[in-house]
This record gives C-alpha cells, sequence and structure tokens, in this order.
C-alpha cells in the first residue's frame, strides 16, 4: 500500500488537473459507469460535530475508495484541524488496498473544482468579480477553481469573524504575486454580492447569509457550505428567481441540501422545478447558461466519486512521480 501526505499530494496535483479530471467524473456518472451510495452522516451533538462516510465505484476504471471525513468546528480552541479525512483506493479487479492518502486537501480541491466546473458552464463569460462569503478551509479551492474558468478583476472577501477574511487576502496575495486584481474586505454580505458576478458561499450557517434581492442579473451563485438539511446559506428569493437551479446529484440534494429541502418543507418550492444535475450539462444533454442576464445556482452537498476520481488520478502520478512511503499490511 503505497501512503500519501498532504506534502506528496501538493508536489504532483495541479488544480487544473482536477478540473480536468472532476469534469470527466461528471460525465462518466451521467453516462451510467459510476456508482455511489448516499453518504452516510453520523452526527456528534456532544461536540457539535459531524463524521461523513462517503464510498464510491468508478466502473470505467476499475477502482472503488472510500472517504472518512470528520468535521469538528470546535478543533481550533485545541490547536488541531476542524476538518480532518483520508481516503482509502482499492483496485477493484482484486480488491487489493493499493493507497490510504490524506484527504483534507483533496476534499478542498475536488470541491473547489465543482465549483470550478459549474462556474465555467453557468456564470457569465465575462464575469469579473466575485464575492465569497466564508473564508474558512474551503474558500481558497473555491477561489482557485474559480479563478482557472474566469477572468476574475475584484475580489469581495466577507467572513462573520473579519480576521478570517483578512488572513485569506493576505494567502491570495502570496499565492497570486502576478495577479493585478484588487481583494477587499467587506462588513456586510450584501454589500458583497451586490457588486458580484459571481457568489461563493462557503459556511455552515444555518440561515440565509444575504438577500437575494440583492442579487444583480446575471449572477451565479455556488452554494457549497450548507451540508446537512438544517443548513441554509441562500434564501427564498435567490431560489425562486433562479433561472436555472443546478445540483450536483439530485439524490444527494434530496437527502441533504438544506438550501433547497427547507423551501420544500414550507410548501415554497419543489424538485420538480430543479434544472438538471450539473453530469447533464457537462455532456450537453441540458444547456448552460442562455442570456446575460439570468440568475443561476449551483447547489453541492458534495459526492462520493469525485474523491474517487481524484484519489485515483494522484496515486496514478503517484507511481509515475516515485512519490509516497510503500508500507506491506
Amino acid at each position: 500500500m503505497l501512503i500519501l501526505t498532504r506534502e506528496d499530494i501538493q508536489r504532483i496535483y495541479t488544480m487544473k488537473e482536477c478540473l480536468r479530471d472532476v469534469e470527466k467524473v461528471f460525465r462518466d456518472h451521467t453516462e451510467g459507469h459510476v456508482v455511489t451510495p448516499v453518504r452516510t452522516a453520523i452526527d456528534h451533538p456532544k461536540y457539535g460535530a459531524t463524521s461523513l462516510y462517503m464510498p464510491s465505484y468508478l466502473e470505467s476504471d476499475d477502482y472503488v475508495a472510500v472517504k472518512i471525513i470528520s468535521i469538528f468546528p470546535e478543533n481550533h480552541a485545541h490547536g488541531i484541524k476542524s476538518l480532518q479525512s483520508v481516503i482509502l483506493l482499492t483496485e477493484a479487479k482484486t480488491g487489493q488496498h493499493v493507497a490510504m492518502m490524506d484527504a483534507s486537501l483533496l476534499t478542498v480541491m475536488r470541491t473547489g473544482a465543482s465549483t470550478g466546473v459549474a462556474t465555467k458552464y453557468l456564470a457569465k463569460e465575462d464575469a469579473s468579480s466575485c464575492a465569497v462569503l466564508g473564508c474558512g478551509a474551503q474558500s481558497l479551492g473555491q477561489i482557485q477553481a474559480v479563478m482557472a474558468v474566469r477572468q476574475l478583476t475584484q475580489i469581495a472577501l466577507y467572513n462573520r469573524t473579519r480576521a478570517k477574511a483578512d488572513e485569506l487576502k493576505e494567502t491570495l496575495l502570496a499565492h497570486y504575486p502576478e495577479w493585478h486584481g484588487e481583494i477587499t474586505v467587506v462588513e456586510d454580505a450584501n454589500e458583497a454580492v451586490e457588486k458580484a458576478d459571481i457568489v461563493i458561499c462557503s459556511t455552515k450557517a444555518t440561515a440565509p447569509l444575504f438577500d437575494g434581492a440583492r442579487l444583480r442579473p446575471g449572477t451565479h451563485v455556488n452554494a457549497i457550505g450548507a451540508f446537512l438539511p438544517h443548513m441554509q446559506e441562500v434564501d427564498l428569493t435567490t431560489v425562486l428567481q433562479s433561472s436555472k437551479v443546478v445540483v450536483d446529484t439530485e439524490e444527494g440534494a434530496l437527502h441533504e441540501a438544506g438550501d433547497l429541502l427547507i423551501p420544500v418543507s414550507k410548501g415554497e418550492w419543489s424538485f420538480d422545478e430543479l434544472y438538471a444535475e450539473l453530469g447533464e450539462i457537462v455532456t450537453g444533454k441540458k444547456a448552460g447558461r442562455e442570456h446575460a442576464d439570468e440568475i443561476t445556482l449551483y447547489k453541492s452537498v458534495g459526492i462520493a466519486y469525485l474523491d474517487t476520481a481524484v484519489a485515483k488520478a494522484v496515486y496514478e502520478r503517484a507511481l509515475v512521480a516515485g512519490v509516497g512511503t510503500s508500507i506491506s499490511l
């Protein structure tokens, strides 16, 4: 078995490669080559935490993987990362467990790449301004992916605790020393979204972050933070005025997407109004953006086949590059 650390993965895998792998697996899923049970979520009320168990099988590639991810928000008080995860990769021809890898970075990358693919197909071609609501663990990957598919000139950062937004600004400046755009930290989420072509919601909020009436015509919204039925980042106004509501998978959304399930429970929206899964747009079965003024919404709760796809890609790159530590079980 090959053991791959975060540092190993950083050496051999880029966001550009991740975007390509994620777009491919969305296509494979839509064409019926992927098997993904609904993930199992175990809540830990004692600690305000959640553990997720996420299996998937890529039939066309002959790999199975399971990701175990723990989300413990209070860990920061103890100097421990709040998001920790590992992926076990199994070669499906013989059942050999071929790799165990740190999945924290890959979770950020594949979640960002999912947003990047959605933005590629749903945001305006000339979108240049982006509002980021929530500057925690997922935010950097979100911005990196969007910057890979659109030429941003302005980024507005909002976080409930301003220090995190200030820290993300410095991180972005260090990551993109040649980029000449403007990054501003704002105190109000509505101020951020009303000037944005692309909005990224990346929080654990249980109430809407902004007033949907403040969105400009032509805005694309990526809502990726609320991953349980009681969580909510976007309001009913945003959902109703979106001409296209797109999800990573309908099955996952039906179980976990609080942004949609909450209005459904109140009789304010129905899954009959869902426009498409993202894979349907990637494969051309459904159109992406069709008009400059339409507001679009991509709701993602995360799906295990993204983890399997990126784990397979990283493992195969590691074999070629001679990266990682081999162990015998």
